[in-house]
């Protein structure tokens, strides 16, 4: 929503190379802070993908091996692992790219030809948009299939537990009592 919001921003910008008035001028300050804000966000989403993955492929390779199940999840997790690293990444390095196609297009650098980058910044950010919605997508089909290898080796795990008269509901922890 914050890539959206940015990108309206940015198309509402008045002409900033011939006669800029104030108001256009401040129309870019608000494309600015909306684009940065929406890269931070990006990187911040992207970010948790990789997170979730880096912990639970541990966790499965430790239970895994702990109850010496068949490591077929634990592969399976770490390819879903690697197959959503190099989403992350580019999602990540595609708002960065965007943005400093928008600096190059900007004309309060002094650089010569600033307007015509302004047309591949605004091209790069409707591809740029499509490209991150699309790794988001992919994480999460590549989540909620690694949801299903927890699952199944919770399943065994339980199956285990049970077969061997162990506890498989977790305990409740007793009320703390404070000392008076």
């Amino acid at each position: 929503m914050l890539f959206v919001l940015a990108l309206g921003l940015g198309l509402s910008v008045g002409d900033l190379y011939d006669n800029p008035t104030q108001a256009d001028v401040a129309q870019k300050g608000n494309h600015l802070l909306a684009g940065t804000a929406a890269a931070l966000f990006v990187v911040f989403v992207e970010s948790i993908a990789v997170t979730y993955f880096v912990g639970t492929s541990r966790w499965c390779k430790e239970v895994t091996e702990t109850y010496k199940l068949d490591p077929a999840d634990v592969a399976e997790s770490t390819r879903l692992k690697r197959r959503t690293f190099p989403l992350a990444v580019a999602g990540m390095l595609t708002v960065v790219g965007v943005g400093a196609l928008g600096a190059a297009s900007d004309p309060g650098t002094g650089r010569e030809n600033t307007a015509t980058m302004a047309n591949v910044h605004l091209a790069a950010a409707f591809a740029g948009l499509c490209f991150v919605g699309w790794t988001y997508y992919r994480a999460w089909l590549n989540i909620a299939e690694n949801q299903n290898v927890i699952a199944r080796i919770v399943a065994k795990v339980r199956e285990i537990r049970v077969a061997k008269g162990l506890d498989v509901e977790p305990v409740e922890d007793e009320p703390a009592t404070v000392p008076h």
